[in-house]
């Protein structure tokens, strides 16, 4: 009767096991090391024509999940170094003409970047049909309620909920999870035949994501250097990619070339040339991870 009910226990606890443990159980290379649900886990998923990096930040532990602009472009490693900070991910779009942001950015409650003061944005004649939208992207934002952070996804003109503020966001887009809204956002116009990031063609990308239980996911599709002209993913495959992560809300980053992610002192670049050689491009913004409690 004894080994009846330890049998029962056994599978009832397996079937309730948390969506980060199953996670993180996935890559051996960390099996061994379950982990302590305040702490930070990456991991990697090869996909059939790349390399996921996976960064989990847990809900309610210590580190804080925030944008950071530099004046000029800068690598991730570079703003590791400046910002003291534990992971860093490439974020918001920008103009490598002239540096100029494209996407709009808030830090401690004051917009710091505007992608109306980009007259490359502005003024260019093919793009004014789309300005409306391209003007309401989403954006990762972190609020703050009632002396509590919470992280959402929404489009730049939505209000904050009731007894929240906005403390800190970035724009990029399109969202990729509940739906993919590349035409919402203007990236994709099927009537025209605009695709202004190749949705639907292998690259490589990056995402952010939230759980249900309000945990952050960062992720950065790498090419496979064997493949530099036909490797990474489609937006349609991040968004499955992030819905198998777990995320429930998620949104495309700058992708390409900008994709970077850096943790605990390591650097993964995602594009990769014609020969097969990563590229290591300078970006404007980035989403930093730190220690909150040092703060």
């Amino acid at each position: 009767m004894r080994k009846i009910w330890l049998l029962s226990l056994t599978i009832v606890s397996v079937g309730v096991m948390p969506l980060w443990l199953g996670i993180s159980l996935l890559p051996k290379s960390i099996s061994s090391a379950i982990p302590n649900p305040k702490t930070i886990r990456y991991f990697e998923r090869t996909l059939p024509q790349g390399i996921a990096h996976v960064l989990l930040i847990p809900a309610n532990s210590k580190f804080v999940v925030t944008p950071a602009l530099s004046q000029q472009t800068n690598t991730v490693e570079e703003f590791a170094q400046k910002h003291q900070a534990v992971a860093i991910i490439n974020a918001g779009f920008f103009d490598p003409a002239n540096q100029k942001s494209t996407s709009y950015m808030i830090a401690n409650g004051q917009l710091v970047a505007d992608p109306r003061q980009n007259e490359r944005l502005i003024d260019n004649p093919k793009l004014r049909p789309y300005l409306i939208a391209i003007l309401n992207r989403s954006q990762f934002r972190r609020y703050l309620c009632g002396g509590k952070t919470r992280y959402a996804i929404a489009v730049h003109n939505e209000a904050p909920p009731a007894e929240c503020r906005v403390i800190d966001a970035i724009g990029a887009g399109p969202r990729l999870l509940p739906k993919l809204t590349s035409e919402q956002e203007a990236f994709v116009d099927n009537t025209n035949g605009r695709d202004a990031i190749g949705s639907k063609q292998p690259n490589a990308r990056t995402a952010v994501g939230i759980t249900r239980d309000g945990s952050i996911l960062l992720v950065m599709v790498a090419q496979k250097p064997s493949q530099p002209n036909n490797s990474g993913v489609s937006l349609p495959q991040l968004a499955d990619l992030m819905k198998k992560l777990g995320a429930s809300e998620a949104m495309n980053l700058d992708g390409g070339s900008s994709s970077s992610l850096y943790y605990n002192g390591k650097t993964f670049y995602g594009k990769v040339d014609s020969q097969g050689n990563v590229i290591k491009r300078p970006v404007k913004s980035v989403l930093l991870v730190q220690d909150n409690s040092s703060q």
